[in-house]
């Protein structure tokens, strides 16, 4: 009776057992698709002064990498290059708060993944007799106070992101223990408190898994740097970005340059 039974079931057992594999074929590939497809949304990059030079440049690479670029600039009219490549061009001064202000509204609810605190000037002070404390607090509001009040403004977007990553762009020129020439009044100044701000973000942000740095980018060939810097700009961000695709949590509060280098404070 067993041995009938089986017999009696086979082929039916057979064709049960030829559906079931076709769809799983079928479907499995509709699973991977759909993985796939969360998998690859995109990240979302806010720089600061991405309208020209260093900033424009992230943005280029950034949008060609697959992120989602948000860039800003003082006149967002005037950035059509930043505009062929951004998400989103969005108006900041960074030295005003109403600006700040503005931008935050606008981009209520908008995860970032990523900020770039970019925006930065050089004042050209090489003497203290030189020192014009007009471009010197103007310095400090530019390249200080200003990253303060947008990362303090985009908090709630970081907070929101998956990375909750915050890049600072320095200078090799802010490092205490590297500065045996002198020179450079307001800019190392400006630059040196910038970083001793990253350094407290890295302290009281590391516990809610944020990674904070400051990073060189090099003597770069754009308007700051000059027609005699040694460094393609688009040299300069392709490690700037290699160093940040590379953070994990053990180079939070770290000093990196463009090359993965780290500096001394």
């Amino acid at each position: 009776m067993t041995m009938n039974c089986r017999s009696r079931h086979t082929p039916y057992l057979a064709a049960f057992l030829a559906v079931a594999v076709l769809l799983l074929g079928a479907t499995a590939p509709a699973q991977s698709a759909a993985a796939e497809t969360t998998g690859t949304a995109p990240k979302t990059v806010l720089i600061t002064g991405a309208n020209r030079g260093i900033g424009l440049e992230l943005a280029r690479q950034f949008a060609a990498g697959g992120w989602r670029v948000i860039g800003t600039a003082r006149k967002p009219d005037a950035a059509q290059e930043l505009r062929g490549v951004a998400w989103k061009v969005v108006p900041l001064d960074v030295t005003d708060p109403v600006s700040v202000d503005q931008m935050a509204q606008e981009l209520a609810g908008t995860p970032i993944d990523l900020l770039i605190n970019n925006a930065g000037i050089q004042p050209l002070m090489w003497t203290l007799e030189e020192v014009d404390f007009d471009d010197f607090e103007h310095a400090l509001a530019v390249n200080t106070t200003g990253p303060v009040r947008v990362t303090r403004a985009l908090l709630p977007n970081l907070r929101a992101g998956m990375l909750r990553e915050i890049v600072n762009v320095t200078t090799n020129l802010s490092s205490i223990a590297e500065n045996t020439e002198g020179g450079f009044y307001g800019y190392r100044e400006s630059k040196a408190a910038l970083n001793m701000f990253t350094k407290s973000l890295a302290v009281d942000l590391g516990p809610e898994g944020f990674t904070c740095i400051v990073l060189h980018p090099g003597w770069v060939r754009t308007d700051l740097g000059g027609p005699q810097a040694p460094l393609a700009v688009e040299d300069s961000v392709r490690g700037m970005i290699s160093v940040i695709e590379g953070l994990t949590s053990a180079d939070n509060g770290a000093f990196f340059t463009y090359a993965g280098e780290r500096m001394a404070w």
